[in-house]
């Protein structure tokens, strides 16, 4: 095993062993881990299996499997951002619902003191 494999194999590790931690501590959902395990995992594959990677990037028809690497990491960023682009919009929505429900209560709360005084 070159030192380049091992290099490979101690980064994908180190991102695994880390997003777990993260889900341990509840620092990250479960829900939104499973993208980074998944791309961990294939790192993972990869990195110990270097034949697999040159028959995978054959058969897309990239003659040099290191950039297929470089491929699935773009791909991967744009997934990341779509999914973290949704999760976004729907707070954004929920958090402009909270501020109209928030806004319609203080209004009714001073409606009561008035009726009071």
């Amino acid at each position: 095993m070159d030192m380049m494999s091992i290099l490979a194999i101690f980064v994908s590790m180190s991102i695994l062993l880390s997003v777990i931690e993260l889900i341990r501590r509840n620092r990250l959902k479960e829900k939104y881990s499973l993208l980074w395990l998944f791309s961990t995992l294939v790192m993972l594959w990869f990195s110990f299996s270097r034949e697999s990677l040159h028959v995978v990037s054959k058969m897309f028809g990239i003659k040099y499997p290191p950039s297929f690497i470089f491929l699935l990491g773009f791909l991967f960023m744009i997934v990341i951002n779509i999914h973290i682009t949704s999760v976004i919009s729907e707070l954004s929505d929920k958090n402009k619902t909270l501020a109209q429900e928030i806004a319609l209560l203080k209004k009714a709360l001073a409606e009561m003191k008035d009726k009071r005084e």
